[in-house]
């Protein structure tokens, strides 16, 4: 956001700017920076059970889990 505003440009007037994983520093930001927000102790957990079922039966095909994120709409968008 500060590259674009060196080169003249506004966000979300000009520019959307949108986020990944809600760190810490994009509450801070201004304008406070929109993301989207990953379930991190349930993509944790799933990532446990996967490896533990697979050191059980380490025969076991491999899997994809899809986890729901949502979409945190600050001022940036």
């Amino acid at each position: 956001m500060r590259a674009l505003s060196e080169a003249g440009l506004r966000v979300p007037a000009d520019v959307a700017v949108i986020g990944f994983d809600d760190i810490l520093v994009s509450r801070f930001t201004a304008p406070a920076l929109s993301t989207v927000v990953q379930p991190k102790e349930d993509l944790a957990a799933q990532t446990v059970r996967l490896l533990l079922e697979r050191i059980a039966d380490p025969a076991l095909p491999p899997r994809s889990i899809t986890l729901q994120t949502r979409f945190l709409s600050r001022e940036s968008d």
